[in-house]
């Protein structure tokens, strides 16, 4: 993933897959939204845990992103991202070791970490060496608190690794969130709507 090319008044977009996809449709999905929007990298962000239906999902994500020269990255399985030709992996857990995975993958791969809402977890991942945190979500779900503007403001005044901002966003938080954030992680706000490319423009349209 690179860093923004414009600064942080101008976030890129980070497009996650949903937790479940029919192979048979879905690499034609994809293949639209990344034809239709400029996206710095996507996420396999599988329910799964299942070594074989990841290999097979990610084969066919991997073909579409790399035609597009769109990096993508696999949620948790470290492992796996190498043997799969993929550029790197998403940490969804702070306590997971940044330096582990980056010592598995090399310099040049993309290591990220989630972060919840936490700076202290933040700032570990960034000293660990993560290529960049994601924060959120960004509107409560259950009993999950939300990420606060203020820990985006807090960020971007103070540290220079790289800041996602994830998780139930909408029109409005996008708009709100762009002169202090990197990048939106954008998934399931997509891909639940009967049109992901239309849904994409709708929820973009404040940094369009």
């Amino acid at each position: 993933m690179s860093e923004p090319e414009q600064g942080p008044e101008q976030p890129q977009l980070y497009l996650l897959t949903p937790p479940v996809f029919d192979l048979s449709t879905f690499p034609d999905q994809l293949a639209s939204v990344l034809d239709a929007y400029d996206i710095a990298c996507m996420r396999l962000s599988l329910a799964t845990h299942d070594e074989d239906r990841i290999a097979r999902a990610a084969d066919a994500c991997r073909a579409v992103a790399h035609a597009r020269d769109v990096a993508i990255v696999v949620t948790d399985h470290t492992g796996l991202a190498e043997r799969l030709g993929l550029d790197g992996v998403h940490l969804s857990n702070a306590k997971q070791s940044v330096r582990d995975a980056r010592k598995a993958l090399g310099p040049d791969a993309i290591v990220g970490s989630y972060c919840g809402a936490s700076r202290h977890d933040g700032l570990s991942a960034g000293e660990a060496g993560a290529d960049y945190v994601a924060f959120g979500p960004i509107t409560p779900f259950g009993d999950v608190a939300a990420a606060e503007d203020d820990l985006f403001q807090w960020w971007s005044d103070v540290v220079e690794v790289p800041v996602v901002a994830e998780g139930g966003l909408s029109k409005e938080s996008i708009a709100r969130l762009a002169p202090i954030t990197d990048f939106f992680a954008i998934g399931e706000e997509i891909w639940t709507a009967d049109d992901p490319v239309a849904a994409f423009a709708a929820l973009t349209a404040p940094i369009a």
